[in-house]
C-alpha cells in the first residue's frame, strides 16, 4: 500500500486530496496545525483505518522529523501555506513562516529520510502583475507583488535546488483561485457572509472589474493525481487553470441569483485591485497541460456557480 503524507491536509484543498487518495487505496498521513484547516473538513475521514492525523506545525523541523521517521511516506504533498493572501498584506512574517519556512523544513525532512517524491502547490501570484502578457511556464522576469507570491516563488527555488542536490522528483502546479465546498475565505465566502448579514447592500473591494479564472477543487485534485507519477528526476512545472474567467461583479451577481436576492445595492470601494498586492487580471497559457492530456471539467463561471450553490446549501444543512 502506498503511503502519502499530506501537509496541510485539513485545509480546503488538502482535505479533498486526502479523500481522493483514500479512495485510490492509499494510506494517508495528514499533518495540520489548524491555523486555517479545520477538523470538520476531515471528520468523515477520521474513522478510516488508513487515515492518521497529526496536529503539528510544519515550520518546526523537530516535530516533522518525528512524523517522517515514524510514517516513512512514499510521497509528500505540500499544501501548507498561508492561503489568505489579504491577511498577510499587513504582516509579511506570516508568509515567511507558514509558506517559505514550511517548504524548507519539509524538504529538509525529505532529504534526511530519503523521500524522493513531492507535489508542491504554487500559484499564479509568482508571475506578478503582468496583465498584458500571456503567462506560460517559461515567462521570464517573475516579479511577485504580494508577500504570498514571493514566498511561493522562493519555495519553488528551494525545491529546484533540493531536487537537484538530492535526486528528487518534484511536481509543481501554478494555479489560480481554487473554489468548491468547504471554503474558509475568499470572495465567494466573503460575499455570502456579507449578504446573510445584510441582503440589501454589498460592499465590493476595488471596482468590481477584477477578473480571474476560478478552478473547481475536484479538477485540481484530478490533475494532481494524473501527473504525480513522474518518470524523471528534477522539477516538472505546469500552469493549471480553466476555460474562461469571472469578474468580481459577476460573482456577486451569481451569488445574488442563487440566494434569490434581486434588489441588492453594490457599493465599490474603488481602485483596480481589492487590496495592495492583488493582481486585478491575468491571462494563463494552458497549452502544456492540455497537450499532456488534462482539461478542466468546469469552466470558471460553472465552478463559481457550483461553489455558490454548495456553500449556500451547506450552511442551510447545518442550521
Amino acid at each position: 500500500m502506498k503511503r502519502a503524507l499530506v501537509v496541510g491536509g485539513a485545509g480546503f484543498i488538502g482535505s479533498h486530496l486526502c479523500c481522493a487518495l483514500l479512495k485510490k487505496g492509499w494510506y494517508v498521513v495528514c499533518i495540520d496545525n489548524f491555523s486555517l484547516g479545520s477538523r470538520g473538513n476531515i471528520r468523515e475521514l477520521l474513522p478510516d483505518k488508513n487515515f492518521v492525523l497529526y496536529e503539528a506545525d510544519a515550520a518546526k523541523v523537530d516535530a516533522m522529523e518525528v512524523i517522517f521517521e515514524k510514517e516513512r511516506p512514499d510521497y509528500v504533498y505540500h499544501l501548507a501555506a498561508n492561503s489568505d493572501i489579504q491577511a498577510s498584506a499587513s504582516n509579511p512574517e506570516i508568509e515567511y513562516r507558514n509558506t517559505y519556512t514550511t517548504t524548507f523544513q519539509i524538504l529538509s525532512c525529505m532529504r534526511k529520510f530519503h523521500i524522493p517524491r513531492l507535489f508542491f502547490a504554487s500559484t499564479s501570484a509568482v508571475y506578478g502583475d503582468k496583465r498584458e502578457s500571456v503567462l506560460d511556464e517559461h515567462t521570464p522576469d517573475l516579479a511577485p507583488v504580494s508577500y504570498y507570491g514571493a514566498a511561493k516563488l522562493g519555495s519553488e527555488a528551494l525545491i529546484s535546488a533540493f531536487s537537484y542536490m538530492n535526486e528528487m522528483q518534484a511536481l509543481i502546479f501554478r494555479f489560480p483561485n481554487v473554489i468548491g465546498p468547504k471554503l474558509t475565505h475568499g470572495v465567494i465566502f466573503d460575499f455570502i457572509y456579507k449578504l446573510e448579514k445584510d441582503p440589501k447592500c454589498l460592499q465590493i473591494l476595488g471596482d468590481g472589474n477584477q477578473t480571474k479564472p476560478y478552478i473547481y477543487v475536484s479538477d485540481l485534485v484530478g490533475a494532481i493525481l494524473k501527473f504525480q507519477d513522474m518518470r524523471h528526476l528534477g522539477v516538472e512545472l505546469y500552469n493549471v487553470g480553466v476555460e474562461g474567467e469571472t469578474s468580481v461583479t459577476r460573482i456577486a451577481d451569481i451569488i445574488c441569483e442563487e440566494m434569490g436576492l434581486d434588489s441588492v445595492q453594490y457599493h465599490y470601494t474603488g481602485g483596480e485591485g481589492g487590496w495592495k498586492g492583488d493582481v486585478p487580471r491575468f491571462h494563463y497559457c494552458l497549452d502544456k497541460i492540455h497537450k499532456a492530456g488534462w482539461v478542466a471539467v468546469y469552466s470558471s463561471d460553472e465552478a463559481v456557480r457550483k461553489t455558490v450553490r454548495e456553500n449556500i446549501s451547506g450552511k442551510e444543512d447545518h442550521e
